[in-house]
C-alpha cells in the first residue's frame, strides 16, 4: 500500500475482471489475508489525528467545565478525579452522537464526506427508523421532522446540560476525590431525550452508543461509593456480554480476518492464521487459540477487577485489560471503534485501580447495583438467544462474527433512482471511491468489500443466496452491494447492526424510489441463536416483499472456503 493510493493486489483489470465472480475473489481473499484492505498509510494518519483530537479535545472540554480541576497543563495531577471519568463518558457520548466515533471514516466505508451524523440529523426530510412504530404512537413513517430534528439536538444540549455540571460537594469514600461528583439529575435529562429520540429513530439512539455510556451515566444517580460500585459492574457487564457473543465457531474467523494489523508488517505472521495458505484460507490453530484465549480472558480477569481490593492481583489484571484493548485498539479494525477502547482502557484505571477499595461490602445501597447488572446481563442472554428480536448492540454482542447482516443486490436503473430520490445521498462507496481513483480501481476495492465479508463465516451464506436473489443473470445484471454501504448511505451511520438495513430501511427507500419488481432484491441473514446451530435468512424484494426464507447450518459455512458459493440451504417458504 501506499501513502494516498491502496494496495491493489497487483490485478490486472483488463483480465481479472472477465473472471465469474468467484474467481475474481478469490486472489482478493488471498490478499486480504497479507494486507487487509490495502488501506493507504494516510488513512491510519487520519484517524491517529481523530484520536489524538478526541482525547486533547475532551481534555480541554472536561477542565473547562469543571470548576477547581485545573487546566490541561495540570491533567497528570487531576486525570484521576472521579468526577473526571464521569465527564469522559458524557463527552464520549456527545463525541459519538454527533457522528465523529464508530461511524466515522473511510474504515467504515464513508469516504466523502468522511462523516454522516448531524449532517443527516439535523436536516428535516432524511430517513428515521422507528423501532416499533405499529406498538409506539407518533412514531409511524420514515420520514425525518422538524420535531426530530429538535428531539436531535435537545440531545445534544441535554448532553452539553450534564457535562457542565458543576462538581457536588467533595466525595467521600473514593480515591483522588478532591471534588465531588456530576449531579445525576441532569443525566434524567440526557436519558430523557435519547428515548424519546430512539422511539421516534433507533439510528440515534444506538450512534450515541447508548448500551454503553448512557448505562454508565446512570450510575451517577447513586452517591459516592455506591455510583463507583455500580460502575464497575456496568463494565463487567459490557465486557461479559462481548465475551458471551464470543462462545460461537464465528469468532476465530474474526481474528484471522483482522490480519489488517498496520503495526504487524511481516506476512510471514500474517499467514500463520490461516489453516494452510493459501489454499486453505479458514483459521488455523493460532488463530483459534487466539480467539478462545481472548474470550477466557474477557470472562475471567474483569471478574478479578471486581472482586480484588488491590495490590497485586488488581495490578495484573488492570495490566492485562490495557494490554487487551491496546490490542484492539491498535489493529484499526472495520468499524474502527477507536475512542471506546481508549475509554475502556482510562476506565480500568480509574474506576478500577484507582479506586480498587470500592465494593459490595463497601456499598451500602450495592443491591441497587447488582439489581440493575441482573438486568442488564438478561438483556445480554435474551439477546444471544434471541437475536433477531434484539440490536447487537444494546445485548453487547460487538464484534464476534455473528451478528445480523444483509446483501444487496441492485440493477443500474435501481442506483439511479437511490441517487436522485434519497436526501443526503453521497454516492454508494463505489461512486465515491471511482471520483477519487477511478472505476477500475473502485471495482477491485468492491471487491475487497466481498472478500471481507467471505472471510467471515456469514458470507458464505450471502455469497451462496446472493445469486439466488438475483436472478440466473446476477453476474451482469445486478450489482452485489453490503448492507453496511446502503445503511451508511442512507441514513447516516453503520456499524455493523444488519436490522439498520432490513425491512424497514428498505420500505423506506421503496416508498421514496418506486423499485419495480426485480429491481432491489436483498439477502437478509440473521445471527445464530446461542442454543441452535442455523442461521435464519430471507430473501425480499423492494416492490413485492418476501420471496422466500429458510435456514443455513453453521457447521455448513466454517466448513466452505471463502470463495465458496455452494452452501446447502433449508428453505422454509417459498412464494411465487
Amino acid at each position: 500500500m501506499g501513502l494516498i493510493k491502496p494496495s491493489l493486489s497487483g490485478i490486472d483489470h483488463a483480465t481479472w475482471s472477465t473472471l465469474p465472480r468467484m474467481e475474481r475473489l478469490r486472489p482478493l481473499v488471498v490478499s486480504w489475508g497479507e494486507s487487509g484492505f490495502g488501506t493507504p498509510e494516510s488513512v491510519y494518519v487520519l484517524y491517529l489525528l481523530k484520536l489524538a483530537a478526541y482525547v486533547l479535545v475532551g481534555a480541554s472540554v472536561i477542565s473547562a467545565t469543571t470548576p477547581g480541576l485545573g487546566g490541561v497543563a495540570d491533567a497528570l495531577s487531576w486525570w484521576s478525579e472521579p468526577v473526571v471519568w464521569q465527564k469522559a463518558v458524557l463527552y464520549t457520548l456527545l463525541f459519538e452522537v454527533l457522528g465523529f466515533g464508530c461511524g466515522f471514516g473511510p474504515l467504515t466505508l464513508r469516504f466523502l464526506p468522511p462523516i454522516g451524523g448531524f449532517l443527516y440529523w439535523l436536516r428535516p426530510g432524511t430517513i428515521r427508523l422507528p423501532p416499533w412504530p405499529s406498538r409506539v404512537p407518533l412514531t409511524v413513517g420514515f420520514r425525518r421532522s422538524v420535531g426530530d430534528v429538535v428531539l436531535y439536538l435537545g440531545v445534544i444540549a441535554s448532553a452539553c446540560y450534564a457535562l457542565m455540571s458543576p462538581p457536588s460537594e467533595p466525595s467521600t469514600g473514593l480515591a483522588n476525590a478532591t471534588l465531588g461528583l456530576v449531579d445525576g439529575r441532569r443525566v434524567l435529562v440526557l436519558a430523557a431525550f435519547l428515548l424519546l429520540i430512539g422511539l421516534r429513530d433507533k439510528t440515534v439512539f444506538l450512534a450515541a452508543r447508548s448500551e454503553v455510556y448512557l448505562l454508565l451515566a446512570l450510575t451517577f444517580l447513586l452517591p459516592n461509593v455506591e455510583f463507583m460500585f455500580a460502575a464497575k459492574l456496568g463494565l463487567l457487564l459490557i465486557w461479559w456480554g462481548a465475551a458471551t457473543s464470543k462462545l460461537n465457531k464465528h469468532f476465530p474467523f474474526v481474528i484471522s480476518t483482522m490480519s489488517n494489523h498496520p503495526l504487524v508488517r511481516s506476512r510471514a505472521i500474517k499467514r500463520k492464521l490461516y489453516a494452510d495458505f493459501p489454499e486453505d484460507m479458514r483459521p488455523s490453530r493460532l488463530a483459534r487459540a487466539m480467539a478462545h484465549g481472548g474470550t477466557a480472558v474477557e470472562f475471567t480477569v474483569p471478574a478479578v477487577l471486581v472482586l480484588s481490593r488491590g495490590g497485586w492481583p488488581t495490578a495484573v489484571a488492570a495490566v492485562v485489560m490495557v494490554l487487551f484493548h491496546l490490542q484492539i485498539l491498535t489493529a484499526l479494525p472495520m468499524g474502527v471503534p477507536l475512542e471506546w477502547n481508549v475509554f475502556m482502557i482510562f476506565s480500568v484505571l480509574v474506576v478500577f485501580w484507582q479506586n480498587a477499595a470500592v465494593g459490595f461490602t463497601s456499598s451500602p445501597g450495592g443491591y441497587v447495583a447488582v439489581a440493575g447488572f441482573l438486568a442488564g446481563l438478561t438483556v445480554v442472554v435474551q439477546g444471544n438467544r434471541h437475536p433477531d428480536k434484539w440490536s447487537f448492540l444494546i445485548a453487547m454482542r460487538y464484534y464476534a462474527g455473528n451478528w445480523a447482516t444483509s446483501m444487496w443486490a441492485l440493477t443500474p436503473s435501481a442506483i439511479a433512482k437511490l441517487d436522485a430520490n434519497i436526501p443526503a445521498w453521497p454516492g454508494l462507496p463505489t461512486a465515491q471511491l471511482a471520483r477519487l481513483y477511478g472505476t477500475n480501481t473502485a471495482d477491485i476495492l468492491l471487491h475487497k468489500g466481498y472478500a471481507f465479508r467471505a472471510l467471515h463465516s456469514h458470507g458464505r451464506a450471502l455469497l451462496t443466496l446472493a445469486p439466488i436473489a438475483a436472478g440466473p443473470d446476477h453476474e451482469t445484471s445486478h450489482v452485489l452491494l453490503d448492507g453496511e454501504f446502503i445503511a451508511g448511505c442512507a441514513i447516516g451511520w453503520n456499524f455493523g447492526d444488519g436490522h439498520l438495513h432490513d425491512e424497514n430501511l428498505l420500505a423506506a427507500l421503496q416508498e421514496r424510489c418506486r423499485f419495480d419488481d426485480g429491481e432491489v432484491r436483498v439477502v437478509m441473514l440473521e445471527a445464530q441463536p446461542i442454543q441452535r446451530r442455523t442461521q435464519a435468512f430471507r430473501i425480499v424484494d423492494a416492490a413485492t416483499g418476501r420471496r422466500s426464507s429458510g435456514l443455513v447450518a453453521v457447521d455448513d459455512l466454517v466448513r466452505r472456503q471463502p470463495w465458496a458459493d455452494d452452501v446447502p440451504v433449508t428453505y422454509l417458504e417459498v412464494r411465487p
